[in-house]
């Protein structure tokens, strides 16, 4: 088990790590854990679902009476956006926060899933759950809640910011996901430091898989994210792998007492 310190420390000593090598390895562990992908996109899509009929519903509406009176009845408008209570808004934040939640679990979860299969370790749906758990789903509100605080400053400081922030945030549930056990505090300081020291290869490695991701998307107009999407989480976690590692003895023990399907 990691503790911060030697995580910090493995992180100080990390060697230079070669882009080609990393990308062509994100390749062919993405072979292993396609479908698993794919299943993380599914369940993400679903766990948002009842947010975006709450929100498309209202909307419909106002379609509807729009095209009793006319595309351009301003009247129609202005009684849709009177008829959106602060109690409504209120719920809709809400939902947006706790759904949110249940997401970043899901790809916490996800991390694991592909250091399992990255090891030849047998795998079941219900690893997807791992941390949809009362004491891990309170850290990852707060996760969330300092990524917004994180992201939000800095894009509205045109953007220049957020080009460095956004690699170490993009390191907050990997950190998580192997290291529990740690603080928000320390989660958010070993995600900085593994951000900043490999800030180079990660930036590089996430323009080019989101390039490919893209063009596949556009040549299948959208289905190919469904499958690639996931994709952009496998270099980061190869990073973290060849950086920090794993004691594979600890995690042993620690899965002990899983249920096995």
């Amino acid at each position: 088990m990691n503790t911060i310190t030697s995580l910090l420390e493995k992180i100080n000593n990390a060697k230079q790590l070669d882009f080609g090598s990393i990308f062509s390895e994100a390749i062919e562990l993405y072979k292993k854990t396609w479908v698993q992908g794919f299943l993380l996109q599914i369940f993400t899509l679903v766990v948002m679902l009842p947010l975006i009929l709450v929100f498309y519903i209202p909307l419909i509406g106002l379609m509807v009476a729009q095209q009793e009176s006319g595309y351009n009845d301003q009247e129609a408008l202005n009684t849709f956006l009177g008829g959106m209570s602060v109690i409504y808004i209120l719920f809709v934040i809400l939902g947006v926060f706790v759904l949110g939640t249940i997401s970043l679990t899901l790809q916490a979860s996800f991390f694991r899933i592909i250091k399992r299969m990255d090891y030849n370790e047998a795998v079941t749906t219900t690893d997807f759950f791992h941390f949809v758990k009362g004491k891990y789903l309170s850290k990852a509100f707060v996760i969330m809640l300092i990524s917004i605080g994180i992201v939000i400053p800095s894009a509205l400081l045109c953007y220049i910011p957020l080009i460095y922030t956004m690699v170490p945030v993009s390191y907050f549930m990997l950190i998580f996901a192997f290291n529990p056990e740690f603080s928000t505090g320390e989660i958010v300081k070993a995600s900085f430091k593994i951000g900043t020291k490999k800030w180079g290869i990660t930036i590089g490695l996430f323009i080019v898989s989101y390039l490919c991701i893209f063009v596949i998307s556009m040549i299948t107009c959208g289905l190919g994210s469904l499958f690639l999407q996931a994709f952009l989480w496998h270099p980061i976690y190869l990073i973290y792998k060849k950086v920090v590692g794993f004691d594979e003895t600890t995690d042993a023990i620690e899965e002990i007492g899983t249920s096995i399907e």
